[in-house]
Formats: structure tokens, sequence, C-alpha cells
């Protein structure tokens, strides 16, 4: 499996674990709430669900909520909608604990931090020094290049490079704030915050931010691939 696609399904899966979605919810909440598949299409999505399914860890129902089971009116075919099975949330899980190089990387370490709200601290305690880490590195190398290259730069090239070092210094110093807060326990939930964090699951079932004016999308334009 590619990395692309094992970020694809890390999410996919991620996003089923609260709730069952048509093809067409998935692939907007997918773009919207993780950029890194703006660019993607059914054409890659309806694969990956179709492995899921035949690894057992997604199931296809027929329809929505409150809907027949039955073919839509106007001759179009039955809506698809994605369940997680049991063992899908245990697979997920097991992902979920995974904080090795590949979760520091820039790509996955977006979707990564995406679900840390369902990532266990000690978890996401690696994956952020990991992260920070490999930053360091890539500031290293790339302070020595242009302390190499410097006089052949024209200035233009020159900005463009210094651009780039300030971008990984401001992540660094993010990644920074963020190991000092879960070293904090900043996020230890106060006494009585049970119901306001079941009001904020209801609000956000994959546990990212809804988005202000975000109405949602519309699943009768979901159709089988």
């Amino acid at each position: 499996m590619s990395r692309r696609s094992g970020i694809l399904e890390f999410a996919v899966l991620g996003l089923l674990r609260e709730s069952p979605m048509h093809g067409y919810e998935l692939r907007k909440r997918l773009n919207t709430s993780l950029g890194v598949f703006r660019a993607f299409s059914y054409g890659t999505l309806y694969p990956c669900l179709k492995a899921l399914v035949a690894n057992g860890w997604l199931t296809e129902e027929t329809g929505g909520a409150g809907e027949a089971p039955a073919a839509s009116l106007g001759g179009r075919r039955a809506k698809i909608v994605y369940r997680l099975t049991a063992e899908g949330k245990e697979h997920f899980e097991e992902l979920l604990s995974h904080s090795g190089p590949d979760a520091w990387e820039d790509e996955h370490f977006g979707v990564r931090f995406a679900f840390f709200g369902q990532t266990s601290r000690d978890v996401r305690m690696r994956v952020l020094e990991g992260r920070r880490s490999r930053l360091e590195e890539r500031l290293e190398k790339m302070r020595v290049s242009l302390a190499r290259t410097r006089e052949r730069l024209d200035d233009y090239t020159l900005e463009l490079q210094r651009h780039g070092m300030e971008s990984v210094e401001r992540e660094v110093r993010w990644l920074n704030e963020l190991i000092e807060s879960e070293r904090a326990g900043r996020d230890q939930r106060a006494p009585g915050s049970a119901e306001q964090d079941k009001k904020d699951t209801s609000e956000s079932a994959d546990g990212l931010p809804r988005r202000r004016g975000d109405s949602g999308p519309d699943p009768s334009d979901d159709t089988t691939p």
C-alpha cells in the first residue's frame, strides 16, 4: 500500500468512526476538513472504500436513516452508506497508536493531528516530539545549505530560501507550545464537562472543528460508482 493510500484509509476510518456517511459526504469532509485531500476524486475514494469493505472494516448499507432500502425516485440508484464495523474500529485504534516516522511527515502529520482528539496523550506527545525533531533536522540542513550557497544566489532565490526557513521555524515554535501544553496537562477535562463533550461530539462527529456557515453536504447527490 502506498503512503498516500494509507493516509486516505486512516482518514476514512477516522471520519466514519463516529458517524456513517455516504460517499459524497465523505469526499466533501475529506476535501474541506483535511486539505491534503483537496485534489482527489471519487476514482480514488471508491477503490479505498471497496478495499475497506473487503477487509471487513466497513459495511455497505443501502439508503440512509429513515430511508427505504430501495432504489430512489426518478430511477436513480440507491445511495450507499458506509458504516464502521467493530473490526474497523479496532483497526483504526491500532493505527491511532502508531507514532513512528511516517506520522511525522508533512502530509501524514496533518491528518494525524486532525484526529488528535481521538488519540491518547502519550501517542500525541510522541508524534509531536517526532515531528519537531524532524523539522529541527530539516532546519539545520537548510541553514547549512544557505550558508554554503548564499554568495551564489540572487536576491529573489535568497528570499525564497529565507521564507522557507521562517516557515519551518514558525512550525517548530508552534510545536513547542503544543508540547508544553501537553506536558502541563492543559487538555484535562474539568469536572462536569461530560455534558459539554457530548454536545461537541454531536456537533462535529469526527472530532474536527465545524466551519461556520457549513450546512453540510447534500448526500442526495451521491450514487454508487
